[in-house]
């Protein structure tokens, strides 16, 4: 008999930068100026994410979900896509907005309440979602779309280790592989949803290999090397457009909590955020850009002096913008709006409210 167990899966996580910042694989065909730009952009999302906490903790902005620590997975990921591609994101995912060209004061309105702060039409990313992996079959309806149209066009769907245990997950995969869509997910295994544990979430050795069973082409990556993430992604959107899904775990680690309203001090030891500092993404990039003489710590001052500036001009620019009212949050339901939810405006107008 041929049982078919863990033993008969072999993962082999791909990396190209290890935690000092050194090749271990062959160099990849990234020119300079792109190296740089991919290690600007982690450091504006870096202070973006400082910054917000701050902010929320100064009771400025609402509950905010920070990603400090995953900056490569989204950046990396997030760089690699074509202009046309689909994003669906989950709650995390503000660095991919940022490369997407979501302006960062967006974002801020996003966790003020602001009913055009979530999703971006011009940079093809889909509305937040917060119903745990919910995208994914959103992202499996936009790819079935793009199949059916027969457009050149890729939908990710980004979610996180918890979400491999929601049943969407799994019909989405399903669906997907039944029917070669040109779709990726993309999950960003930080270890940790919220206060459960990987080991609580799954038995499997990885998170990858849950593509097979579906027909999906996956892969394990190192979600915190910046250059085995983008090339992994590029890679990906390659083979989604030939009509087959994809399955991408990427890596990484939370350095925050899950959110503000979170203490993880309460579920994990110090000693387990130090040992995943010691692999923290813009610091293992930093090395690199040095070894190879592009980058200083001159260099370093002045792009997060920037990027500093950036997000005071994106906070002003967000406290600035008028309230929403209370008419806002009927426009976008519907292309045109239906019976019934002109009746319930109607019904809601007893005097106009912010919110």
């Amino acid at each position: 008999m041929n049982w078919i167990n863990e033993s008969c899966v072999t993962v082999d996580m791909f990396q190209l930068l290890n935690e000092g910042g050194k090749l271990v694989g062959e160099k990849p065909d990234i020119p300079d100026d792109k190296l740089l730009q991919l290690y600007k952009q982690m450091i504006f999302s870096r202070v973006f994410d400082e910054r917000a906490l701050k902010l929320q903790r100064q009771g400025r902005i609402g509950t905010y979900a920070p990603f400090t620590g995953q900056e490569a997975a989204q950046v990396g990921s997030a760089a690699a896509l074509d202009k046309g591609d689909w994003v669906f994101p989950s709650y995390r995912e503000v660095a991919v907005s940022l490369v997407r060209g979501v302006p960062a004061s967006q974002s801020l309105l996003y966790t003020m309440g602001h009913h055009s702060g979530s999703g971006d039409p011009d940079a093809h990313m889909f509305p937040v979602q917060i119903i745990i992996a919910s995208q994914t079959l959103h992202a499996v309806g936009s790819a079935w779309a793009s199949k059916y149209k027969k457009e050149k066009q890729v939908s990710v769907a980004y979610l996180g280790d918890g979400a491999t245990s929601e049943g969407d997950f799994h019909e989405a995969l399903n669906f997907a592989g039944v029917n070669s869509l040109p779709v990726i997910f993309f999950v960003q295994n930080n270890q940790w949803a919220i206060s459960v544990p990987l080991s609580s979430q799954t038995a499997s050795k990885s998170i990858a290999q849950k593509g097979i069973a579906y027909g999906l082409t996956s892969i394990q990556v190192d979600g915190n090397d910046v250059l085995a993430v983008y090339e992994t992604m590029k890679k990906a959107v390659q083979l989604a457009k030939e009509g087959k899904p994809i399955l991408i775990e990427a890596v990484t680690y939370r350095q925050g909590p899950h959110t503000t309203a979170d203490d993880p001090t309460k579920y994990r030891t110090k000693e387990e955020l130090s040992a995943w500092k010691q692999k923290d993404p813009l610091l293992r990039m930093k090395h690199y850009l040095i070894h190879n003489h592009l980058w200083n710590e001159t260099q370093e001052e002045e792009e997060t002096a920037i990027a500093e500036q950036k997000m005071t001009e994106a906070y002003q620019t967000a406290i600035q913008t008028p309230r929403s009212g209370l008419d806002d949050i009927f426009q976008n339901v519907y292309h045109k709006k239906t019976s019934n939810l002109e009746e319930q405006q109607n019904s809601s107008k007893r005097g106009e409210v912010s919110v």
